[in-house]
Order: C-alpha cells, then structure tokens, then sequence
C-alpha cells in the first residue's frame, strides 16, 4: 500500500488537466496519420509488385515481417500491459483479483476463442464448396493449388481462409487500439502522455504495416480494402475521444480500479486472440506449408530475417510504449 501512496503522490505533481487535453488532441491527428501510413504502405506496395514475377516472393516477405510485428505486439505490450493493469496495487489488493490470474486466464479463453472461431469459419467453407468428404487443407499452399474441388479451386478456397485470418486479425488489433486509446484519452498525466504520443506513432505504424501486409495477401476488393485500413487508422483516435468522454462523464481516470480491470481484461482477451493468429495462421501456414518457400531455401532464410526484423522492431518500441 505504501508504493500506492508513493505513485499517488508522484502523478499528482504532473496532472494537468488543460495541458493534457492539448497533448491528446494533438494526438489524435499524429496517431491518425501515422496509422494510415502504416497500414496502406504494404497494400500500396503489393499492388506496386502486382503481375510482377517477384510478386509472391515479395508477398510473403511482406507477410512474414506482419507476422513478427503481431507476434511482438501481442507478447511484448498488449500481454504485459495487462498482467500490470491487474497486478497494479489498486487492484491487486482486492478479491478476487488478487486470489487468481485472471490476465492468464483470459488470455487463455482469446486464443481459444480464436481457435474455435477459425474451425468454425473454416469447417463452413470447406462443406459449403466440397461436396465429397476428403480431407481439404483450406490453410495451406500444396501441390493441390489449382485443382478444382466442388465449386472452387482449392487457390480460391486458400484465399477464403487468408481473408478470414485479416478480418479475425483486425478484430483482435482493434481490441487492443480501443485500450491503448482509451487509456491515453482518460489520463490526466501530462508527464506520462507527452512522450508517449511519439512512441504510439511509431507503434501504428509498425502494427499498421502488419495488418496491412495480412490484407494485401487476402485479395480483398479495393472498396474492402479501404474500409480495413479506414478502421484501423480511426480506431485509436476514436478510443482517446471516448476515454476523454468517461472521465468528462465519470471522473475516471487510467489509475481507477475500474478502468485498470478493463483493461487488463479486454487487454488479456486481445493477446490471446493475436498470440493465436500471429503463430498458427500466419508463421505456421507459411513456415511449414507454403510450397514456393520450401522450394527455395533463400526464400526461406529471407522470410525468416523478415520476420526477425518484424519482431525486433516492435519490440524496440516497447522502451517507450
């Protein structure tokens, strides 16, 4: 209890109300841009390398360097951040949350969700365009791409799962912007928020451009496409106008009990979904059944690298964010 007292005491000496309302509005344009340059430079760059003969290498390098940024993302800040907001003093000292795990818990119960979810889109896929019972890897690229199997070709069946695997991916990456902007737009702490509005820019972009590297695979239409990337780049923005909004409203602010279960619970729920998709449906699909990767070991070195550097540079950021 005593560390409680010790924060409360070093958060009231920076808490400014007007100057951190000035630092979140400016915010909201700097993060809103930064997000649509992140997320539209690996779509831009797929449509660039389109009909080109690089452009599936180039796709899957893209893809690979997304994969190690969500991968990040989902272990290095949402994961912690939500243990640390259910850990947090105020919280910890109470039942039941100081009797049980719960950001563990609920982690759990997101990559389920995701697991159970992803059976299920891809069971309803598979039954709805293959009339015989053979077994149909709908998430890989074999040696079947381009047989015909009921009324789609398994290339087409593989470009279904790609376009269920951005849209559940999204969901997940929106949970955790709804947090992060939440708590931005509720904190009164102009010491907290004023470095952290450059670090957030760098972290959309980079998450951007994991999305983004998903959606350019998936073949949506362009008006889809737009749409994806419109979401991604508001969802922050929106969340610091709405954590604005509670605390105008509620007197809230992001050290109350109340939004630090929030968010370690949607924070938690968040991590699992991308823990899940990061590892199963991006780096599994494409380390163990993509044929062009397999059949050249560069490829495969390169992806690799790709998906280091990924990791490496969401990591980073985590120093300030």
């Amino acid at each position: 209890m005593a560390s409680c007292v010790s924060d409360t005491a070093r958060t009231l000496g920076c808490r400014d109300s007007a100057a951190a309302t000035h630092l979140k509005l400016i915010s909201l344009s700097v993060i809103f841009l930064t997000s649509v340059l992140g997320i539209s430079s690996p779509v831009i760059l797929a449509r660039y390398f389109q009909g080109k003969p690089v452009y599936d290498k180039a796709i899957l390098i893209i893809k690979c360097f997304a994969a190690g940024v969500i991968l990040s993302t989902s272990l290095v800040h949402v994961l912690p951040d939500a243990f640390g907001a259910l850990y947090d003093c105020h919280v910890a000292s109470r039942h039941p949350w100081k009797d049980f795990p719960f950001a563990g818990l609920v982690t759990l119960v997101g990559a389920l969700l995701a697991l159970f979810v992803d059976l299920t889109a891809s069971s309803h896929v598979e039954h709805s365009h293959k009339p015989s019972g053979d077994y149909l890897p709908v998430g890989t690229q074999d040696g079947t791409v381009g047989k015909k199997v009921g009324n789609l070709s398994n290339e087409e069946l593989v470009k279904l799962k790609q376009k269920l695997v951005s849209q559940v991916l999204e969901i997940g990456i929106i949970f955790h912007s709804v947090i992060i902007g939440m708590t931005m737009g509720m904190s009164q702490n102009q010491c907290t928020i004023r470095p952290l509005v450059a670090a957030l820019a760098f972290h959309q972009v980079f998450e951007g451009m994991g999305l983004g590297g998903c959606i350019a695979q998936a073949g949506f239409s362009v008006g889809t496409v737009a749409y994806m990337c419109f979401m991604f780049s508001v969802t922050t923005p929106m969340g610091i106008l709405l954590g604005m909004i509670v605390f105008s409203l509620t007197g809230y602010d992001d050290s109350s009990p109340n939004a630090l279960i929030m968010e370690g619970l949607l924070g938690s729920l968040s991590s699992g979904i991308l823990i899940y998709m990061a590892l199963v449906d991006l780096i599994a699909v494409d380390f163990f059944h993509n044929k062009l990767m397999n059949s050249q070991t560069w490829l495969k070195k390169a992806s690799f690298v790709a998906l280091a550097l990924g990791s490496t540079s969401m990591s980073i950021l985590a120093l300030w964010a």
